[in-house]
């Protein structure tokens, strides 16, 4: 099996700083894997480098065999890669339901003729796409707050509606960063048991950041670890857990005793 996505020595230097150093990752279709690392080892930097926010100071990232050196980052979405964002990033002043639909442009294919004399494929077009936003948000419990402003949301369930829009493109991808960021145990847990759910559901390959340990210990199948920009460790969450690179990275040199 070929890996989905793939990178060969990428890196991206600001100025004299390498904040991303010649990091080797590969996905495979289907496959949960992690990205982690302590607070400024470059998770985030490498996110937008797979999606094109960055562009590779030297390296190379593959999407399905292609090199995405050219791609702008709607052109990697429609090719098959959505994400979320660390930081919230929604159409708050837009329903939920509208914030599904504005993801879910590139499935239609009626002209713009067509949607300004709103004609008879539109409508269809346009109902078949709504019945679809509600079938997603009903898999986070979202569906009774489809007619509400995003922006009103709690903050749990904002985060819950960035995975539904980024499914709503219809990805082979998703790069999830940091989605668990602020919820309590109990909502982090239920939400890794929808990941894991949608993963399947949806045969999707799966790019996780996430600083709970525990949770990316107990769900992802392979584990990359990043520390100052640079790969230092991957492989299972056992021999992560194991791997005295991972422990120095976030506890320190242990002195010797």
């Amino acid at each position: 099996m070929k890996p989905i996505l793939e990178t060969k020595n990428l890196t991206i230097q600001f100025g004299g700083l390498k904040a991303v150093d010649s990091v080797d990752l590969s996905v495979y279709p289907g496959q949960l894997v992690g990205l982690i690392g302590p607070n400024g080892a470059g998770k985030t930097t490498v996110f937008n480098l797979l999606t094109s926010v960055y562009k590779p100071t030297s390296g190379q990232v593959f999407f399905n065999g292609e090199d995405t050196q050219d791609l702008k980052p709607f052109e990697l979405a429609r090719k098959g890669i959505a994400r979320t964002f660390q930081n919230i990033r929604l159409f708050k002043e837009l329903s939920v339901l509208e914030n599904v639909l504005v993801a879910s442009t590139a499935q239609v294919d009626y002209s713009m003729w067509g949607a300004c004399v709103r004609s008879a494929h539109f409508l269809s077009q346009e109902k078949k796409l709504e019945e679809f936003g509600l079938k997603l948000l009903q898999i986070f419990n979202l569906e009774t707050k489809a007619h509400h402003l995003a922006g009103s949301l709690p903050y749990g369930e904002q985060r819950k509606l960035e995975i539904v829009r980024a499914l709503a493109t219809g990805p082979k991808l998703i790069c999830l960063d940091e989605p668990a960021a602020g919820l309590n145990h109990q909502e982090t847990h239920d939400l890794m048991l929808t990941v894991a759910k949608i993963r399947k559901d949806f045969n999707l390959a799966v790019l996780l950041i996430e600083h709970d340990m525990k949770l990316v210990m107990g769900i992802c199948e392979r584990i990359f670890v990043l520390d100052h920009g640079v790969k230092i460790c991957e492989g299972t969450a056992r021999e992560v857990q194991s791997s005295p690179k991972v422990i120095e990275a976030y506890l320190g040199p242990q002195e010797d005793t």
